[in-house]
């Protein structure tokens, strides 16, 4: 059985417990090897299940993991948003410096600043004059923002799992590195019920300036689908992205 979707791996369930995965460009293998150093590591330090990887094949590379029970639930409420909190408390104070013995990416100030240009090049010229403004003090913002804690770094609805019983785990560390701890915190307060989000708030302890971030975060969360739908020839995928980019970016403010 194969999953659809997935940016950076192509997926399928082998023996109905197992999920295989193969990176669906060179690069991505690094970004795998790496989930097989860090994961058994970091699963013992968090609350909820978490695939770990391990290889089983090198040419081409294959890695695979059990499957992490549950599906994505639409209904979250704030018992979930509590575990979810709990996680992501836990997820932020696991030790930098190990993570990054474990081939985390220590120069987050350098990713970050490469994201910034390649979106000043390419998705500020998509926007209207009116909003190219508000686009670049977006990007500014972030330039400033603190990068000091692990993240998952992608999280989102479809990377939190659920069954009746409650949340039952967390999938795609692919984007896991040093960073923000409001770039977890995006999706959770500014992309879901005011239930779900107040109880994760409570859980977790999420200061105002948390918050503040958090909500920048969110409003740059499309501009990542507009570069990858270019990178991989994808116009649906540009548009789409491009319309979150003005969706959210419609609701920010601009200072005078």
């Amino acid at each position: 059985m194969e999953f659809s979707g997935g940016w950076d791996c192509a997926a399928r369930l082998v023996g109905g417990r197992w999920v295989e995965r193969r990176p669906r460009r060179p690069e991505v293998a690094v970004q795998l090897r790496r989930e097989v150093r860090l994961m058994p590591w970091l699963a013992a330090r968090l609350p909820l299940p978490v695939p770990v990887p391990e290889v089983v094949g090198e040419d081409p590379l294959v890695v695979r993991h059990l499957l992490v029970p549950g599906e994505p639930e639409e209904r979250l409420d704030a018992v979930h948003g509590r575990a979810l909190g709990r996680f992501l408390r836990c997820l932020h104070e696991c030790p930098v410096a190990d993570a990054i013995a474990r081939g985390v990416p220590a120069d987050a100030a350098a990713d970050r600043a490469r994201m910034v240009a390649r979106f000043r090049a390419e998705v500020v010229p998509m926007l209207a004059v009116d909003l190219q403004r508000a686009g670049l003090a977006l990007l500014d913002s972030v330039l400033e923002f603190p990068a000091d804690v692990l993240v998952h770094g992608d999280l989102g609805p479809e990377h939190v799992l659920a069954d009746g019983s409650g949340l039952t785990g967390v999938i795609d560390f692919g984007d896991v590195g040093i960073g923000d701890p409001a770039v977890d915190l995006s999706w959770a307060l500014h992309g879901t019920s005011t239930v779900f989000a107040d109880g994760l708030a409570a859980e977790y302890g999420v200061t105002s300036s948390q918050r503040e971030r958090a909500l920048v975060w969110h409003r740059l969360g499309p501009w990542h689908e507009v570069t990858h739908g270019a990178d991989i020839g994808d116009a649906d995928m540009v548009r789409s992205g491009l319309a979150g980019v003005l969706d959210r970016l419609g609701r920010a403010r601009v200072e005078p």
